[in-house]
């Protein structure tokens, strides 16, 4: 058993936080949202409090999962952030998908103050923390990823080490980057199939024994068949994690015509209103200019 806190009780935090408790792990959360927190406590008999340094105060591991760089630098950085509660020796394990460079600054932070850091972005989605099947993509010193490997395995099926501060958040990067392409192909693929008349779901039925088949395919063609999109990964949070990937695309010299063009074909959707549907409404967007 550890002694850990988790900080941030969004969609996938609430239900990572979760399954810590039921692996045995005693739990302190923090949420910006309190009533969230107090939510979570009560259904999980775990602890919450009203800052994220009270919740990491004594703690052997703090686990972060938050929107977006300047929401980590807020519970990490400062007189009430997480690294002026840590003791010399924890460890810090971030899941918020964010900025390679933010990675690297929250380490230079850690160290200075005898704490240990790694990046870790997470793949799956909503249900994939629900059903503790997360895969993380994570980033630091060998020596401490295995201190947090056996804890993380709690709400993943696979965790691995890709390298140093900041290889986490650049594999997530890759990870955006081949969803972004595959869901646009899924998209003009079942588009071009109403168009020729077809049943879609025969179609898929068929193709996704063969080379075509996906994740994305296995999981999201019926609902984007019956054009659904309110639930899942939304959009403003993919255009979020895409901008991360261009913005490195262009320092690291890397070409990614695909991505950018999938990009806007996202502001597309969100000109539609559908900042908050899930990725695969780029369905979507072709529909409508279908008709």
């Amino acid at each position: 058993m550890a002694k850990v806190a988790f900080i941030g009780l969004g969609v996938m935090g609430y239900p990572m936080a979760g399954h810590l408790v039921k692996n045995g792990h005693d739990v302190t959360v923090y949420n910006r949202t309190e009533s969230k927190a107090r939510a979570w406590s009560e259904e999980f008999s775990g602890q919450y409090c009203s800052t994220p340094k009270a919740a990491a105060a004594g703690q052997d591991i703090v686990f972060v999962c938050v929107g977006n760089d300047d929401d980590l630098r807020q519970v990490t950085l400062g007189e009430q952030g997480v690294l002026a509660g840590m003791k010399p020796g924890a460890i810090l394990v971030d899941h918020t998908t964010a900025s390679a460079d933010v990675a690297r600054e929250i380490a230079t932070a850690a160290s200075k103050v005898e704490i240990g850091f790694i990046d870790a972005p997470v793949s799956g989605g909503q249900a994939g923390a629900e059903n503790g099947l997360l895969t993380v993509m994570a980033g630091g010193a060998e020596a401490t990823f295995d201190k947090v490997k056996a804890v993380i395995d709690s709400y993943a099926r696979c965790v691995e080490l890709l390298g140093d501060v900041g290889a986490g958040q650049l594999t997530k990067m890759v990870n955006q980057i081949c969803i972004a392409g595959v869901v646009q192909g899924l998209a003009e693929g079942l588009h071009f199939a109403r168009s020729a008349g077809l049943d879609g779901e025969k179609v898929v039925e068929v193709i996704s024994k063969g080379a075509a088949q996906s994740w994305q395919m296995e999981n999201r063609y019926q609902t984007m068949w019956q054009g659904e999109y309110d639930f899942g990964f939304a959009i403003d949070w993919m255009r979020k994690d895409l901008g991360i990937a261009l913005e490195e695309a262009r320092r690291n010299g890397s070409q990614l015509p695909l991505t950018a063009l999938v990009d806007q074909f996202y502001s597309e959707v969100q000109g539609m209103g559908g900042n908050r549907w899930d990725t695969s409404s780029l369905l979507a967007r072709l529909e409508k200019n279908r008709r």
